[in-house]
């Protein structure tokens, strides 16, 4: 088995139909009318959910409410008057959402804008991106509800643009699809995530500087896009400072001459004669990975992380040169580790051979994960879909996309002879991950969530 490298050194259409960033750009470049703006908004919010309140209730109770929100707004005028620290937390808040717009490309537009409208910024765009973000599918399930995204829609928003930003969308301008990706998907499973690393990090004592890194196990069919959601939840990590590494079980399938072997070993059985089923992995590597990852708890460490190229071998892949291996350095506070068939557990043999009887070969094989991946994992992401047959067409979209940028790409009947590999395995074991979650894993601490066809969450 290939050792783990570690050593210690010491010493992508946008319809433009979002005006909140387009307000946000507009405003004011002076400090003092950003933080108005900022300051006014967590107001208007706040006074919105107490008339909410007053309509849904029409209680005296709730009137006194709104009585106390206009005494509060007045204090919360009072010390921005006095410059105080609450005032000045938002305003650095805003100038990261204005993206410090006076030192952007965009500045000769914001300022035209300005000159052109030389209106204030508009309020009510912020009530409405607090709506938008109140509305999505996962806020109950990632522990937030309308007051609590009240009190910190500073963070939402600035983790929206950051993210927008990274993601090349036009932050200014966000289409609907967009919007929905990012404040109803990648930010809530992000804080999420960013709560689970605070519980974890709260076990050990305070000051502890040995604490080892959350692993966060995401579980997700191909072609879901779940790249994407590893890609945002790591940069959010490392842009906030805490330093986030992702692996892939795929970054452990065997060598082309390991792979060989087991085809060979298992000639009649076409679930093994390509990567991807249980038993097309190098255990003990990715056990090796995991330890060594879990140890970085200090600076000066560093570990090599494998890495496979699935462009070698003539398309049939191998395990890059450990040349070509990633370098992760400590202090490492989460590691994302992603897979299509992470978290799946054995069934009983008669199951299986119902499913497909190549599948007893596998089912055996699955035994060893366990204990050798699932067991480190401290929190679960699960990604679940209603139908995997969408796999067909989630690979075809993306084929279709490699060849149309003058890339070599499988075509569409090459696409379903290589997901049909895959398939027996997603309805021989989906159906128990969902209903239960991986063997062992704490309920407490797994993020369950439903997307649709278009890969957006609807629950």
């Amino acid at each position: 088995m290939a050792a783990v490298s570690m050593s210690l050194v010491c010493g992508k259409q946008r319809p433009q139909d979002s005006s909140f960033h387009t307000s946000i750009s507009s405003s004011s470049s002076s400090s003092s009318s950003l933080s108005a703006c900022l300051v006014q908004s967590k107001r208007q919010i706040h006074h919105h959910l107490v008339q909410r309140q007053i309509t849904e209730l029409g209680s005296l109770r709730a009137a006194q409410m709104m009585a106390a929100s206009q005494r509060h707004g007045q204090m919360v005028a009072g010390s921005q008057r006095h410059g105080s620290c609450w005032d000045s937390r938002r305003k650095a808040t805003i100038i990261v959402m204005a993206g410090q717009i006076s030192q952007s490309s965009e500045t000769t537009n914001v300022k035209a804008a300005e000159t052109k409208k030389n209106t204030s910024p508009s309020i009510s765009s912020l009530v409405d991106i607090y709506e938008f973000i109140c509305s999505g599918p996962l806020l109950a399930k990632t522990g937030y509800t309308k007051e609590s995204v009240a009190e910190t829609i500073d963070e939402w928003l600035a983790l929206g643009v950051k993210l927008s930003r990274q993601l090349r969308f036009n932050e200014f301008a966000l289409s609907m699809s967009e919007k929905v990706r990012v404040y109803h998907y990648y930010v809530p499973v992000f804080l999420w995530c960013k709560r689970e690393l605070e519980l974890h990090t709260s076990k050990y004592g305070e000051g502890e500087d040995s604490v080892p890194p959350l692993v966060i196990g995401i579980s997700a069919p191909q072609g879901c896009g779940k790249t994407t959601i590893v890609y945002s939840l790591e940069y959010l990590f490392n842009s906030l400072g805490s330093r986030a590494a992702a692996i892939s079980i795929d970054d452990f399938y065997l060598t082309a001459a390991g792979q060989a072997e087991l085809a060979a070993s298992n000639c009649n059985n076409g679930l093994l004669k390509l990567r991807g089923n249980a038993g097309s992995h190098d255990l003990q590597l990715g056990t090796d990975t995991l330890k060594a990852l879990r140890s970085l708890t200090s600076s000066g460490m560093k570990v090599k992380v494998p890495r496979y190229d699935k462009s070698a071998n003539a398309g049939f892949g191998d395990r890059a040169d450990p040349s070509k291996w990633s370098e992760v350095e400590g202090p490492l506070k989460v590691v994302l580790f992603e897979g299509w068939m992470l978290g799946f557990e054995p069934e009983d043999e008669a199951a299986v051979t119902a499913v497909d009887p190549q599948l007893v070969a596998v089912n055996k094989n699955l035994v060893a994960y366990h204990d050798a991946w699932h067991k480190m994992i401290d929190s679960w992401v699960i990604i679940q879909v209603r139908d995997p047959v969408w796999v067909y067409t989630w690979r075809q979209q993306a084929e279709a996309a490699m060849r149309a940028d003058g890339r070599s790409g499988m075509t569409d009947e090459q696409v379903a002879d290589f997901v049909s590999i895959y398939m027996p395995a997603y309805n021989a074991y989906l159906p128990a991950l969902y209903k239960k979650g991986p063997r062992g894993a704490s309920h407490e601490h797994m993020l369950r969530l439903q997307i649709d066809e278009d890969r957006n969450p609807i629950g």
